[in-house]
């Protein structure tokens, strides 16, 4: 087990080292991807400042708090563009045109070429400007910080980088199945978009099942900004952490069974 691990870990970091050495070729495009993604991040937080100015509280939540949320969601969101996004965005197009047949037939897991082919080194400001703007809100919410919290913090969030990534999978997996999943994209940019505005913590009843457990889009940010603020029981850290690793057997199972119904280019 731990020889294959090293494998694909060594495969992932070659994969990486070509990206990177493809973008150097071309450093206008390296240095416009900085300079596109912080102004993305920009935008986002001047629109937030706008929606929260003059709020004190939400959902019970300090204003400290919703910085935080923020910057989860924006560390979450930055990690997705710089490991594994721009790999498995397209991977719907590639099963309708059969593109897919030059992974499958190439060394290698073709899940981890897909995944990390696209190494976005671009997008790494992002992941600065958001660990700036978390450490902002533990100060306005007064939160000290233990070695062991940080690391718990940082634990989770992984996880729900983790948890996105299986989403994402999950959802361009569909294109498996049917001739297109174009509308299903579009619900997901939505739902994004409106869990990166609404904590979870404000979710009751039905929606809360849905956006902890069925679309789990809710709890991305909002059980690393509890678990930092002290505001969740461990009971419900490990009913998260079980989440993740419910939708993460699903997704390798979803995709391998995608495979075994994928029509090649060439039959």
């Amino acid at each position: 087990m731990m020889k294959a691990l090293s494998k694909n870990l060594n495969f992932i970091l070659l994969l990486i080292k070509f990206k990177f050495s493809r973008m150097m070729m071309f450093r206008s495009d390296f240095f416009l991807a900085f300079f596109a993604d912080g102004a993305l991040f920009i935008v986002q937080l001047l629109t937030f400042e706008a929606i929260y100015l003059h709020l004190d509280s939400i959902g019970g939540w300090t204003r400290g708090q919703m910085i935080i949320f923020v910057g989860t969601f924006s560390l979450i969101n930055a990690l997705n563009m710089v490991i594994y996004f721009f790999g498995i965005v397209d991977l719907p197009d590639k099963i309708r045109r059969g593109d897919l047949d030059k992974y499958l037939t190439k060394p290698g897991s073709p899940l981890l070429r897909l995944t990390f082919e696209n190494f976005n080194v671009g997008s790494i400001p992002l992941i600065i400007f958001s660990i700036l703007i978390i450490a902002y809100g533990v100060r306005v919410a007064g939160v000290e910080v233990s070695i062991f919290l940080g690391i718990g913090y940082t634990f989770f969030v992984l996880l729900m980088t983790l948890l996105w990534y299986d989403m994402e999978l999950i959802l361009r997996c569909i294109t498996f199945f049917v001739l297109s999943a174009g509308g299903i994209m579009h619900i997901e940019s939505q739902l994004i978009d409106f869990n990166f505005k609404v904590p979870g913590i404000l979710y009751k009843g039905v929606f809360r099942m849905i956006f902890y457990f069925i679309l789990p889009y809710g709890i991305m940010s909002t059980v690393p900004t509890q678990l930092i603020s002290g505001s969740i029981s461990p009971g419900g850290l490990i009913v998260s952490a079980l989440t993740v690793i419910a939708f993460t057997t699903f997704a390798l199972w979803f995709w391998k069974l995608g495979l075994r119904h994928y029509k090649s280019a060439s039959s």
